[in-house]
Order: C-alpha cells, then sequence, then structure tokens
C-alpha cells in the first residue's frame, strides 16, 4: 500500500523514507536588490574604466569626494613605459644620483630675459659690487641689444631670438640661457630675472639663501580650474597625465643638476612644445606656465620646494600680476614684500582658492621672497635711495 509517509521496517537502523508529495510555495525574488546591486557594479565599473573628470561629480556619491571614491576602487594597472619614456628616466635618475661636484669658487649665475635694455641696470650694479668672482651674468635681449652701464653686464649677451608671451619661444629662451651658463663649472645655482625684476636683500644673504639650500625654487601647484588643468590636452598622453599636469610662474631659481636635467629633456618639452599652445583643443595653454611645474612633479618632486623667490602681487586677479609705479616705491612697501613667510597661489576654480604654503628652511619659517617684480623704469630713483635700507631688513 502507498503512502505519503515514510513506513519502518526493521529495527531503527534500517529507517527509510520514500519519496512523497511536497508542496513548497513559490520564493519571492527580491528583484530591487538585484537591480540596486547590478547599479552599484555598474558605476564602480564606470568610475573605473572612465573617471571623473570633475571634482564635483564626485560630491554626488560621497561628501570626500574623490577621495573617498579612490578608497573603494582597484588600484589603477601600472602602465608600460615606452622607450623614449626608459630612455629619459635612466638619464635623469643617473643625474639625480650622481653627487654634486662642488667648486672651490661655486657661483650664481643671474640670468635676465628681456626683450632690450635693462632699467634697474645702475641697481644691479649696487647689488653685485664687490662680489666679484661669486656671479655670472648672461642677458638674452630678444629685440634690441641693451646699451650696458654696468661693467658687469658689458659683453654678457647670449644668443638670442624673438620671443612671443604665452608661446613656447619663452620657454627656449629659458633653456638657451640655462645651456649658455651651464658652460661654467663654477656656477652652480641660476635665477631667471626679468628686465622688470629687482633685488630685496644684499647679495651675501641671496647667495647663502639659494647655495646652502640645496633645493630648485621652482612655482608648482594643481589648478583644477579652467587655468589650470582646463588647459590640458589628451595628445599629452602617455607620458605626461593630467594627474600630473601643474602649474606655476616661470621664474625659478634652479641648482645645476636641475638646469643640467632640463636640458637633457626633449621627450616632455616636445609634449609641451606641440600641444601646450594657443588653438590645441579650442584652449590656450601657456608652456611656461607649465612645463617646469608639470616635468619636475613628475622627476623629482621632492626636490623642488614648489614656490619661486620672485614675489609677484596677483591680488587684482587680472591677466597679468600688479606693476608698480614711482608714487608706490615706499620703504614700507619693500618691508612688507621682504616680511611675508608664507607664498600664495590664486586659483582659477569657481571657489578662485588662494593657496598658501609656509615658507620653511630646516625647520624654521623664514622670509619667502629674494626678488620682486613688476616695477616701472621710473621707480629706480626710489629703489637706489631705498636700497641700503630695505636690502638689510
Amino acid at each position: 500500500m502507498k503512502s505519503g509517509h515514510g513506513w519502518r521496517v526493521g529495527n531503527m537502523s534500517d529507517l527509510q523514507f520514500l519519496p512523497g508529495t511536497r508542496h513548497r510555495p513559490h520564493l519571492k525574488r527580491p528583484m530591487w536588490i538585484i537591480v540596486l546591486v547590478s547599479f552599484v557594479c555598474l558605476f564602480l565599473v564606470c568610475a573605473y574604466i572612465y573617471p571623473p573628470n570633475s571634482h564635483s561629480a564626485c560630491y554626488v556619491f560621497s561628501s570626500r569626494g574623490c577621495k573617498a571614491l579612490s578608497d573603494w576602487l582597484p588600484p589603477a594597472p601600472v602602465r608600460e613605459l615606452t622607450d623614449d619614456e626608459i630612455a629619459s628616466r635612466v638619464v635623469i635618475r643617473d643625474i639625480l644620483s650622481t653627487p654634486p661636484v662642488r667648486s672651490k669658487n661655486s657661483k650664481i649665475a643671474f640670468l635676465f630675459l628681456t626683450p632690450g635694455p635693462l632699467p634697474f641696470e645702475k641697481l644691479w650694479d649696487k647689488f653685485l659690487h664687490g662680489h666679484e668672482g661669486r656671479f655670472s651674468v648672461y642677458v638674452h635681449a630678444s629685440k634690441n641689444k641693451p646699451v650696458h652701464l654696468s661693467r658687469y653686464f658689458i659683453n654678457r649677451e647670449i644668443r638670442s631670438d624673438q620671443v612671443v608671451w604665452g608661446r613656447i619661444s619663452m620657454v627656449d629662451a629659458e633653456r638657451r640661457l640655462l645651456a649658455n651658463a651651464l658652460k661654467d663649472p663654477d656656477n652652480q645655482h641660476f635665477v631667471l630675472l626679468s628686465d622688470s625684476c629687482v633685488p630685496l636683500h644684499d647679495f651675501d644673504y641671496v647667495y647663502n639663501y639659494l647655495l646652502y639650500s640645496n633645493t630648485s625654487f621652482i612655482d608648482c601647484f594643481e589648478d583644477p580650474g579652467p587655468h589650470g588643468n582646463g588647459r590640458y590636452s589628451e595628445h599629452m598622453l602617455p607620458e605626461v597625465d593630467l594627474k600630473d599636469f601643474r602649474k606655476g610662474a616661470q621664474w625659478f631659481t634652479m641648482k645645476r643638476q636641475h638646469a643640467l636635467i632640463v636640458m637633457a629633456d626633449n621627450l616632455y618639452y616636445s609634449k609641451f612644445r606641440d600641444y601646450c599652445k594657443h588653438g590645441v583643443d579650442g584652449k590656450n595653454c601657456i608652456a611656461d606656465e607649465h612645463y617646469l611645474p608639470t616635468f619636475f612633479n613628475m622627476i623629482d618632486p621632492v626636490g623642488i620646494a614648489n614656490r619661486s623667490v620672485t614675489h609677484v602681487d596677483w591680488s587684482e586677479r587680472k591677466w597679468h600680476p600688479k606693476s608698480y609705479k614711482a608714487r608706490d616705491v615706499t620703504y614700507d612697501l619693500l618691508k612688507n614684500i621682504t616680511s611675508f613667510d608664507f607664498s600664495e597661489h590664486a586659483k582659477s576654480d569657481e571657489q578662485k582658492t588662494v593657496l598658501e604654503r609656509p615658507c620653511v628652511w630646516n625647520g624654521i619659517r623664514r622670509p619667502c621672497y629674494l626678488f620682486a617684480r613688476k616695477f616701472y623704469p621710473d621707480t629706480l630713483d626710489n629703489l637706489l635711495n631705498l636700497f641700503s635700507n630695505y636690502t638689510t631688513l
């Protein structure tokens, strides 16, 4: 007799159950959970493959922004370097790893980038006087050969070429100055100056500040706004990625090792020559504001100070910095500039963020600036009269 229940045969060890008819209730599938999990997975995959280009997009999912998103994602695969990158990095690594050769007569090379005359030549003569053998002067005059008033500037012009503001020709002129100054093995530090630059301290202060810091004062910061990362072109890939793109003022001081690396570089220079210029992708990329900051951020970020020692006043938030006329030049103005112990970087994002960085050396805050620009020629008499006072502040 068939039954839907089990029946016993023999003792308990022989217990068997015959299959019977079972009625199980249909399970309700939680479709909303499946849809939610699928959406999250799809989002993470897309975020990994196509990372957000806008920082504001990250805040849709987390108040911590892109940092919180990146914590959840797997690390990006390491890109295989191109042959040119390998060759470039080998040369750079060897230059950086070679101990600098200290000259018995270490000098500072002052590199003047000017379209013509140097209106503050008398002031620089006063600054340099009495320190012969501790400095060199090089002049790149792109338009007119200047008539010199100081013996330190006579016959110091190098072969020059036309320079156009915002174009790669500005970088070419900087490299031309470095190349000529590197021919003298005693030149250990290199200072780029314009025709509107003036010294803020006496020579000994500047000499010790630069030669004993063992760093290059190259301005470098990240600007997520339209006049920073907004100038980046994907044509620079794979060698230059957006995450490495930086901005900074062109007025650098540079130790000899870094000057050699700049002259040895052709790979990264060519990327900025070809793709950081007006009209590429409808943008206006300015090479002299991006090449060196990006280059050193990639190859030796700990070797630069991420700031310039040349003061420029951008407080007016215009295309060009504030210029000083004769009526502006007072003892108080110069004292104020020399007292700054932090540097400012104005970003071009919507918030117009101002990044402040303390100027620290050996754990001690110290004045940031050794030079300043932009001064009109009519300020010369005031500066000469105040020189002995403000340079000892």
